[in-house]
């Protein structure tokens, strides 16, 4: 039987890129997928009306719908909606696909078609790995992230290739748990789920995919982000059960809604 699988599309002030991504749902594609969500993250651009006016002009060949978080829960608090969007329809995966075009959903087509993926629970695209193409990103960034990656393999136990890209694919069955729940609601949630999966005993696996920055504007403080991840890891590997079942919110969220944008 034919997998059911959501596309989730988290979208934050992204209106010049996110019809580029739409774009990318070609006919191949979509039919691997069961339904796409964008999830508008109270964006204070025309990102909505964007993705209205696509979505009207060119027929989506699956079902789409526009959601609307009723707070700005966060990079984290989308991926909370989604899965629980996910749980709650009873879909078997979900892809997760940046709105903001710095990835490619074609780079995970021949493991769709294989149905690969099926053998794991994280199935994680990874910019600096054998087989991965960057555009527009320094050296430096490049090595700060590798440099991260060995440090997140010793202490997790395994081999980290990427510690969060904007491309990667999730089993259902293993967020039933809500595992996830108390893990950051901002850029740091990522980290969170690849050390919590990593406890948790997830069959993990990295596959190679293009990356490219030119018009994104990124909310990401180098310096700050890198000290806040150090210390995420201390604690991770200070006590690893203590720590993923620690509350790791600033503001804790008991229901993570959002509500559906139709055109008025």
């Amino acid at each position: 039987m034919k997998d059911k699988i959501l596309l989730f599309i988290p979208m934050y002030n992204c209106e010049k890129q996110i019809t580029r991504v739409l774009d990318q749902l070609t006919d191949e594609v979509s039919s691997y997928l069961s339904e796409v969500i964008i999830v508008n993250n109270r964006s204070t651009d025309d990102g909505e009306d964007a993705v209205l006016d696509y979505l009207e002009n060119t027929p989506p060949k699956v079902k789409t719908i526009l959601l609307r978080n009723d707070e700005n829960y966060g990079l984290g608090g989308s991926h909370k909606v989604a899965f629980d969007y996910a749980l709650e329809h009873g879909f078997d995966y979900v892809i997760v696909l940046h709105g903001d075009d710095q990835g490619d959903i074609d780079n995970l087509l021949p493991y769709l078609r294989t149905g690969a993926y099926g053998r794991f629970d994280c199935f994680l695209g990874a910019r600096f790995m054998k087989g991965s193409s960057l555009q527009g990103y320094s050296a430096f960034r490049t090595f700060g992230n590798r440099v991260y990656n060995i440090l997140f393999s010793f202490v997790c136990g395994t081999k980290i290739r990427d510690l969060g890209s904007g491309l990667n694919m999730y089993k259902t069955d293993i967020l039933e748990s809500g595992f996830y729940e108390k893990y950051p609601d901002n850029l740091m949630f990522n980290y969170c789920m690849i050390m919590g999966s990593c406890h948790f005993g997830h069959k993990i696996c990295f596959f190679p995919i293009s990356w490219r920055e030119d018009d994104q504007v990124s909310n990401v403080k180098m310096t700050s982000q890198a000290i806040k991840v150090l210390k995420l890891l201390l604690d991770f590997a200070i006590d690893k059960s203590a720590f993923v079942r620690a509350e790791h919110r600033d503001v804790v969220i008991d229901d993570y809604s959002a509500n559906r944008v139709r055109r008025v």
